[in-house]
């Protein structure tokens, strides 16, 4: 059975990549003033940041729509290698309403994969139980296959709530959903990473106290400059790692030489990353 040794540092924390992102990728280039481009533009980014980032990440997580063979074969050894299979509901240019376990991704689990991602949407509405339900089969998928498993809850406020509080929300799912026992749990940043270095710590403390295993965070949502000192609260309170796309490479969407500046923006911010998850992170057969 895989360990998460195959996806951490050697100090035992996370320094992780995500690449998977589909149609939101798309957008992002739309974004950026490039319109909305063909899967093979898609593809090169996706491979571009498994070349350039790949050999100082210790996990790297891709999809199978776009390259991911391609992706695999960018990648070092080092880079343990995540996959997601979770089938988006998502319409152009927004947001993920819902998921579902992309059935034709596990139908074929490459060798080379060390694990399986499970992106959830978790609200408070008719559905809640049928997804702690689908966090659950997800889990035992990837245990029946003897791949890690790494749950990934996004909290969304249900139709026609009131007073939603993300951050009670983003506890309330890790107390429901942590206690399934995912491999490793990837959570959204308390506050969002907003609130000087007491008030993250104090949130990422009481999301701590929720968990019943080894917890990263993402950085989707969190401005890029504050991310490093969102990681370092996080993991002073508990957490292993990260695992985070934008955070390191959404400003290089969208630019006409990607390599030159995923070399230039993103290598630094991943590797000042590593050396604050290696100070300051519980290593994840602690947690």
């Amino acid at each position: 059975m895989t360990t998460l040794d195959a996806i951490a540092r050697p100090s035992g924390a996370f320094a992780m990549v995500a690449m998977d992102q589909r149609e939101s990728l798309r957008h992002m280039f739309d974004v950026a003033g490039r319109g909305r481009p063909a899967d093979d533009v898609l593809i090169d980014f996706k491979v571009a940041v498994a070349e350039t980032l790949g050999p100082y990440a210790s996990g790297f997580l891709a999809d199978h729509q776009f390259g991911f063979d391609q992706v695999r074969a960018a990648l070092p050894e080092s880079a343990g290698l995540i996959l997601a299979v979770d089938a988006l509901d998502q319409a152009d240019g927004g947001p993920v309403e819902d998921t579902d376990l992309d059935e034709a991704a596990l139908s074929d689990i490459p060798e080379q994969v060390t694990g399986l991602k499970l992106l959830l949407i978790w609200r408070r509405d008719e559905r809640r139980e049928a997804r702690v339900e689908l966090a659950s089969r997800f889990i035992e998928t990837a245990r029946a296959n003897g791949v890690l498993s790494v749950l990934e809850p996004v909290v969304r406020a249900a139709p026609g709530e009131a007073d939603f509080d993300p951050d009670a929300a983003i506890r309330e799912a890790a107390r429901e959903l942590a206690a399934l026992h995912p491999d490793l749990y990837k959570s959204q940043v308390p506050l969002a990473g907003a609130g000087d270095e007491a008030q993250q710590r104090a949130a990422s403390a009481e999301l701590n106290r929720c968990m019943t295993g080894p917890w990263v965070v993402l950085s989707q949502g969190v401005e890029r400059d504050r991310f490093a000192d969102a990681v370092r609260a996080a993991c002073l309170e508990g957490a292993s790692g990260f695992l985070a796309g934008r955070a390191l490479w959404s400003d290089v969407v969208g630019t006409s030489d990607v390599r030159g500046e995923l070399r230039a923006r993103s290598i630094d911010r991943l590797t000042a990353l590593g050396d604050i998850v290696d100070e300051t992170a519980r290593p994840w057969h602690e947690a």
